[in-house]
Order: C-alpha cells, then sequence, then structure tokens
C-alpha cells in the first residue's frame, strides 16, 4: 500500500514559503478580519509569497444549497476586492509577494457560466485554484463540506459513503477535464475534501485508486496540486488534503506543490504555518 512504501521529501531550508490559499473579509461565511492581519501574519512566520483566493461569485442561476446561501462572494463587491489587493500590492511589495487570485467552483450543469466569467476576470487574477464543494444528485446540489449533519443526510441518500466518494471524484475528475476556457484554473484545491467528516462514518472508504486516478490525470494536464492544511483542525478529519503520503506522491509524479493554509480568520494562519514543514 502507499502509506507503507511512501517516499518523504525534505524541503530545502531556503526555498520560497508561499502559502497560495487564503480567504479574506470578502468571505461572506469567514470573518472581517483585514487582509492586513492576514499579510502581517505571513509575514510574521517567515513567508515571502501569498496568494488570496476569495471564493468566486457564483454563477447567477445557481441556488446556492447552503442555509445562508453565502458560499461565493457578492458579485458586486468584486471589482472593489481586485482594487483593494491593487492597492496592497505596492504598500507591501517591499515585505512580501501579494498575488490576486479566486477560488472558482466547479459545478456540475454550470461550465458555460463559470466560463464566462473566466473569460471577462481572469486577466485580472495572478494566480487561481478550481475546487469542487458541490454534488449533484437528482437534480440537487449539496455542499459537501457545510456540516457533518449535512454530510451524513447525503450519505444516507446516497446508501454508503463509497457512493457520496465515488460521486465526489467523479465530478473532481470532470472539473480537471473540463474545457473553461483560457483561464481556467491552473491548480486543484483540496482534492480531499470528501474527507472532512470522514470520522464521523461508521466504515472506513478506501479510495486509493481514485486519488491515484486524480493525480494521474493531473499529471498529465500539467495542473498543480492545492496541499492544503486546513484539514488538520478539523474535528473528523485530521489530516491535510490531500493526506501527506499522497503529497509525496505527488512530487514523485512530477506535480508542482503549492502550500495552501485555506485560513478564513488571521489567527488560524499560525496554527496552519506549523504544518508547513510536515506538508512539504
Amino acid at each position: 500500500m502507499l502509506k507503507n512504501n511512501v517516499t518523504f521529501y525534505k524541503r530545502s531550508p531556503t526555498a520560497m514559503k508561499k502559502d497560495g490559499h487564503i480567504h479574506t473579509p470578502y468571505c461572506p461565511h469567514g470573518t472581517l478580519d483585514s487582509f492586513n492581519q492576514y499579510i502581517e501574519k505571513a509575514i510574521l512566520n517567515g513567508f515571502q509569497e501569498i496568494t488570496f483566493t476569495e471564493h468566486a461569485p457564483l454563477p447567477s442561476s445557481f441556488i446556492d444549497p447552503t442555509p445562508d446561501k453565502d458560499s461565493g462572494m457578492d458579485f458586486h463587491r468584486l471589482e472593489a476586492y481586485l482594487t483593494e489587493l491593487n492597492q496592497l500590492k505596492k504598500q507591501y511589495k517591499r515585505d512580501i509577494v501579494i498575488s490576486t487570485g479566486l477560488e472558482i467552483d466547479y459545478i456540475s450543469g454550470f461550465e458555460s457560466e463559470t466560463t464566462e466569467f473566466l473569460n471577462n476576470y481572469g486577466s485580472y487574477l495572478d494566480d487561481s485554484i478550481l475546487s469542487v464543494h458541490f454534488l449533484l444528485d437528482q437534480n440537487q446540489y449539496v455542499c459537501i463540506d457545510y456540516s457533518k449533519e449535512v454530510y451524513l443526510r447525503f450519505v444516507e441518500k446516497l446508501g454508503s459513503p463509497m457512493s457520496v466518494y465515488k460521486l465526489y471524484y467523479k465530478t473532481l475528475m470532470d472539473s480537471i477535464t473540463s474545457d473553461l476556457g483560457i483561464y481556467k484554473p491552473k491548480r486543484i484545491g483540496h482534492i480531499t475534501l470528501v474527507h472532512k467528516f470522514q470520522h464521523a462514518l461508521s466504515e472506513i472508504v478506501d479510495d486509493h485508486e481514485d486519488i491515484l486516478g486524480i493525480l494521474v490525470e493531473m499529471r498529465n494536464r500539467l495542473l498543480e496540486l492545492d496541499a492544503n492544511s486546513a484539514g488538520f483542525a478539523k474535528p473528523f478529519c485530521k489530516e491535510s488534503y490531500p493526506p501527506i503520503p499522497y503529497i509525496s506522491l505527488a512530487k514523485e509524479l512530477g506535480i508542482p506543490i503549492v502550500f495552501g493554509s485555506d485560513a478564513h480568520q488571521a489567527k488560524d494562519l499560525h496554527q496552519y504555518y506549523k504544518c508547513f514543514n510536515n506538508i512539504l
């Protein structure tokens, strides 16, 4: 098995430290912590580069299944988000490299709307992530990482944890292979997000072949991997997205790895950054 034969790599002590997945006060389900708070924390922890990747506005015709309809940024705030980041790049240019990004949701059935959005705004972005949060079953969408209760109800609806995992990885593969235009993000976000509530399940799901297939397809398409530390802080996950052995496997496959804290509040950065050396 992979976990028993994995090769672990040590980082060069002089390698650049980058956090490529940070949220902002523009996140409707996050905090109002300022950009400056995140930036100062990153600098304090020795990071030389960061990318702010706020959740992009969802397609206008998509009905957000979360109770507060707050999964994506308000479209009317997008221009202010881009403008503020341009100002911060100048303000901190001597201290840290700041990239403007978004976390783009891949939503089955909304590929055309997503492509149109990227065609309109992709040129303003330095760096972005493509992620799967929503799964489609029988014309109904569910936000797979919203809560343990929502997750377990979805498991019950589909009949088994394996069914949920298979649907998640199929949707993730669709996101990787989809044509979203020339501004499609080059990095795939938290590829094992379906593990977020794994310790709330009554059985262990063997998804090794699914993860391996995802990584091989990413390699073939020259995509980057979001090595995301947020799962360590989730009580029913307790591991990175993906688990560390698969990050090592991605390195063996030649997939570029970008650390991501996925922080939604500035105070979390120090905790997530403790995982940086273990992940990379």
